[in-house]
């Protein structure tokens, strides 16, 4: 019994501490900094042994200008015999504060030579010299340390600080220095080297690393440097040179042609097809395997189709017939055969055989991943065809056959989004509202977004003629169908003026005219969101929009400037912030991203 009452009041006290010090967190952030005093003294009374606790009262005297006071608090810890050496910056700090700058030289200078004494102080006291952004001293303290025992490492350590100093070279060696001693590193280097990078390769801080990439790896060829060199290009758009390095790896290691796959990837999503078709020959050139061969030539029709005129359409069809009398039409091939009918679909209008086609690859032996994928695109095609019904019955099947997979949870909103271009809003309204907590972000998103629409046009009109004019206009542009979606979009933007759905059907139309190279309309109808509905939700896509046209369209970059820094002061959570503020930056001309 009597162990029992001293766990509960164990409890019963650490809980009373945690409120305290909380509490004193508040008062401190708040700045009642006499509250805040009163109880850290209380706490530090009652755990002498809590530095926590005791720098609590320390800084609170600080914030009370009681900096006699500080001093003695810290010189008294000092001397209790308790090795507590980041104190001597604490001191400094003091002194700082002060303006006492000779006192706090003395104090600082003390801190380093204990890194003589025990170098394994130097954490401590390195990151406390962080904390006051003296920079400079913490550098000291952390090479001297690495000078002193071949045990520590604060390369991370210094190529933080490095960086903020605009130190980029030592910055760019620390980092290689970790990363060569532990690959796992890489990443974190990545991530650290993009935020000094840009995509201009004459850009300062490129410049610099490629330089040291380029003496490393003449010093000591190790892939690493061609990884890093292969990154670099990557970022700065530069395929071809990437796709050097890439070939440097893959003869070095010759295990698979994964990187340079992906890089064919990269460079095809950026449209440099030039490159593109360059690296995918080179992985059908070297495939070893019929799968690799297979792939290589799925990835440049691929291209080919992106690229391909009306008049090219027939050439683009013969060839892949070709791929698939050479590969077969089996479950090895499901995925180019996909390919082949929605290119018949969506660009050859020839639907009728792309739906059978892909109702006779449905019933052979696939997995069940790759029926899913087979009924998917089947599907698509006959929504583009108008035919929502059974277009309705096969999404549905594919929630049956893969219902843990996120492709279930795509058929789920395809399902709603076909129920919307039918006109059935209520039960599209019931599919969204299951998406709206989806696994994937992307589909959550798109879900949030369809059901605002449907649910703010549904209110004041109760017949939802407007809405239902907006469906068939989203629909029409699905269809690529664009002249006529402008058309009932012009319809709506006239006959239903005022209503709620004007910003919608204004930005619909704007995006029709940029599929249609009509970038001077869609600024046009961007700019009337800007002016008129700037509290609404498309106002942010209104303007980044617009910055994209300005930017990469119009060769307008002062105006995109703008519409990126509107997006930055006045749109805060819009999930363009982030890019907006790295374009921002980079038209700013900023050295560091």
């Amino acid at each position: 019994m009597r162990r029992i009452l001293c766990i509960v009041l164990f409890f019963t006290a650490t809980a009373s501490f945690s409120q305290s010090d909380a509490l004193a967190k508040n008062y401190f952030e708040q700045g009642e900094f006499e509250k805040s005093l009163r109880i850290y003294e209380k706490l530090n009374k009652e755990n002498p042994y809590r530095l926590d606790y005791f720098m609590g009262v320390v800084q609170s005297n600080q914030q009370l200008e009681n900096f006699t006071e500080a001093e003695q608090l810290i010189k008294e810890k000092l001397g209790s015999g308790r090795n507590f050496p980041q104190l001597f910056v604490e001191l400094g700090h003091n002194y700082t504060l002060q303006n006492k700058t000779e006192l706090a030289t003395l104090s600082y200078n003390k801190a380093i030579e204990i890194i003589d004494e025990n170098p394994n102080f130097s954490y401590i006291i390195g990151n406390t010299f962080q904390k006051y952004s003296l920079l400079d001293e913490a550098v000291t303290a952390y090479e001297k340390a690495m000078a002193l025992s071949d045990k520590l490492d604060f390369n991370m350590q210094l190529a933080q600080i490095y960086g903020e100093q605009g130190k980029l070279e030592k910055m760019f060696d620390s980092y290689l220095g970790l990363v060569e001693k532990n690959n796992s590193y890489k990443g974190n280097a990545q991530r650290y080297f993009s935020l000094y990078t840009t995509e201009d390769p004459n850009n300062e801080a490129n410049l610099l690393l490629k330089k040291i990439l380029l003496q490393r790896l003449q010093q000591n060829p190790d892939v690493l440097y061609n990884q890093l060199l292969s990154w670099l290009f990557i970022q700065q758009k530069e395929y071809k040179k990437a796709f050097t390095q890439e070939k440097a790896i893959y003869k070095r290691l010759g295990d698979n042609l994964s990187g340079i796959t992906n890089l064919a990837y990269i460079a095809i999503a950026d449209e440099d097809y030039e490159a593109g078709r360059e690296i995918v020959n080179y992985i059908i050139e070297n495939s070893f395997t019929p799968q690799s061969k297979l792939q290589g030539n799925q990835i440049l029709m691929k291209m080919e189709v992106k690229t391909a005129t009306a008049e090219q359409y027939p050439e683009v069809a013969n060839k892949f017939k070709n791929l698939l009398d050479e590969f077969g039409r089996n479950r090895e091939t499901y995925s180019l055969q996909v390919d082949y009918n929605q290119f018949l679909a969506f660009q050859a209008n020839n639907k009728e055989l792309a739906i059978e086609n892909l109702k006779s690859l449905a019933k052979q032996n696939l997995t069940p991943y790759q029926e899913a994928h087979v009924k998917m695109a089947l599907a698509d095609i006959l929504v583009f065809d108008e035919k929502f019904n059974e277009a309705l019955i096969y999404y549905s099947q594919i929630q049956k056959k893969v219902q843990n997979d996120v492709l279930a949870q795509e058929a789920r909103f395809k399902v709603a989004r076909t129920s919307y271009f039918k006109g059935d809003f209520e039960w599209a309204q019931v599919q969204l509202d299951v998406l709206k907590k989806s696994t994937s972000q992307l589909i959550a998103n798109d879900a949030m977004e369809l059901s605002l629409l449907i649910r703010d046009n549904s209110l004041e009109d109760s017949t939802q003629t407007a809405l239902k004019k907006y469906a068939r206009a989203d629909l029409l542009a699905f269809q690529d169908r664009n002249t006529e979606a402008i058309a009932v979009l012009d319809d709506i933007l006239t006959n239903h003026k005022g209503e709620k759905i004007e910003d919608e059907a204004l930005y619909k139309q704007g995006l029709v005219y940029e599929k249609l190279h009509e970038y001077t309309k869609a600024e046009s109808n961007y700019l009337k969101i800007t002016e008129f509905y700037s509290d609404d939700i498309l106002a942010d896509n209104a303007h980044y929009r617009l910055a994209q046209i300005y930017e990469e369209k119009l060769n307008q970059p002062q105006k995109a400037k703008a519409q990126y820094e509107a997006i930055i002061f006045n749109y805060a959570d819009s999930i363009y912030f982030v890019e907006a503020r790295k374009k921002y930056r980079s038209l700013r001309g900023d050295a560091i991203n």
